[in-house]
């Protein structure tokens, strides 16, 4: 009963997006609001599990690695609850089959490359329902292991069988980290005698989370390509990885987070009211706590959100990019003060979007399935037909739709001027859930006359600001 509660909780997180999707095409805002406040609980669920420092369900190792990173026992058994119990269920596995603009970049990295794949020994790492596996294998792959924790292995075994594939496709259930491979059953051999390990030609994964790091699935695939690719010339699919970060107009949605928090703070207030008048007791010393609480929830919590291109108003700005052939357990925790591309200049004038409000930020990334760009890569195989998924505005629905990231303020933007936010961003993983993030967004604002120099006249200059984000 425990674990369908848990599961019940997680499921409302992730169908909250695929919900905002279907209501926001009916053009029903209020409706919409009011059908996903409904999904709220899961997200609670998730913020109080990443303030219980001192729980003995903490979901992160010592070093604060996922649990399938030498976690133990306990550990591992709140990350399968948290995390990985979702996954084991076919609605999940829906919602992502249902994004065709996923589907569509995946299939036709894999089935418009098939020279790539003819032959070889192809990874799909987490695996799900199997999809990407079965197209590995129609593309021509030699072999496939499709390597999945849940029991969702079992269903995957049943695509295969009922699509032809079991004789290419082999469903291995288990953690990557855990798993070996039939090295001698299968006649694998590595090109260096030394390790044995590294027999496979193609990892393929869909590993990406909410602006891209959330879930932190990528250290289980770099755990599998150090592992078990060809170092000189096997290929990552996707390739390539970019992270972005805009300024956005989304008032009506930032004004509504506001009334919310007002509203909770008012309710506060009554109840503090009736505690005292009719039971005794002064509850007013937690109002403090009470508000910092709402604040985390209402306002300093990114939201999900399928914004139209009109509402970016600058240039997205590239806060990360990663290269899968050789980025790093230490990329993949998070951007940190000083990184390449963490700090950020956005120019944003009237005149390109009407008098109106900078709201907040925006995040987003694209995937790339290319050919390898490394220095030790230039052996390995070239990709004859590059592709790439964006989950940005310009490309319509994704699951994973962008994280907004509100201003608890607007900023105004006024005619015949422009306004330019510089700042820096840190994404950096909770202590008490290894595979959720919180950001740090600092930024200032000054105002000039369109076409002022960049030494010209400033008309005004905002203080710093900054603020911590959670990433639910």
């Amino acid at each position: 009963m425990k674990y369908r509660y848990l599961l019940a909780l997680f499921a409302a997180q992730e169908t909250k997006a695929f919900l905002h999707h279907r209501f926001s095409q009916l053009n029903l805002p209020q409706i919409n609001r009011k059908i996903l406040s409904t999904f709220r609980p899961g997200r609670n669920y998730l913020k109080s599990k990443r303030q219980m420092s001192d729980s003995n369900f903490v979901n992160a190792t010592d070093k604060g690695d996922i649990p399938t990173f030498d976690g133990s026992e306990k550990a591992k058994a709140t990350d399968f609850a948290n995390y990985f119990c979702s996954y084991a269920q076919l609605y999940h596995q829906k919602q992502m089959l249902a994004d065709h603009n996923r589907m569509a970049a995946y299939h036709a990295a894999i089935m418009g490359n098939p020279d790539v794949f003819k032959d070889k020994v192809v990874m799909d790492v987490g695996t799900g329902s199997g999809i990407l596996a079965a197209w590995a294998a129609q593309a021509g792959a030699k072999r496939v292991y499709a390597v999945e924790y849940t029991d969702m292995a079992n269903h995957a075994s049943k695509v295969m069988e009922a699509n032809g594939l079991s004789d290419v496709v082999t469903i291995i259930q288990g953690a990557v980290e855990d798993i070996e491979l039939p090295y001698e059953a299968d006649g694998l051999q590595s090109d260096d005698e030394s390790n044995k390990h590294q027999v496979v030609d193609i990892i393929i994964s869909e590993w990406m989370g909410y602006f891209l790091l959330r879930e932190s699935m990528l250290d289980s695939l770099i755990y599998a390509r150090d592992k078990f690719l060809r170092p000189k010339t096997g290929l990552m699919f996707p390739s390539h990885t970019t992270m972005f970060l805009a300024p956005i107009h989304d008032e009506d949605e930032r004004k509504i987070s506001n009334q919310e928090y007002n509203g909770a703070m008012g309710e506060w207030s009554q109840f503090v009211d009736s505690t005292k008048s009719v039971y005794g007791v002064d509850m007013s010393v937690l109002g403090k706590n009470y508000d910092r609480e709402q604040k985390e929830y209402y306002l300093l919590s990114s939201r999900w959100a399928e914004l139209q291109p009109d509402a970016v108003l600058a240039t997205p700005a590239v806060v990360k990019q990663l290269d899968m052939s050789t980025c790093t357990l230490a990329d993949s925790k998070g951007i940190f003060s000083g990184d390449a591309n963490s700090t950020f200049t956005f120019d944003v004038t009237s005149s390109d979007t009407g008098p109106g409000t900078i709201s907040g930020f925006a995040g987003w990334f694209t995937a790339d399935f290319k050919s390898r760009t490394d220095e030790g890569g230039k052996s390995a195989p070239l990709l004859a037909n590059p592709t790439i998924l964006s989950t940005g505005p310009e490309n319509g629905y994704t699951h994973w739709g962008q994280q907004v990231f509100h201003t608890l303020s607007s900023i105004p933007l006024i005619q015949g001027e422009k306004t330019q936010l510089q700042g820096s961003l840190e994404m950096t993983r909770s202590k008490e859930n290894a595979r959720l993030y919180n950001c740090r967004i600092r930024y200032n604002s000054t105002r000039k006359r369109n076409g002022e120099d960049q030494d010209g006249k400033v008309l005004m200059k905002g203080a710093a600001i900054e603020h911590v984000y959670q990433i639910p």
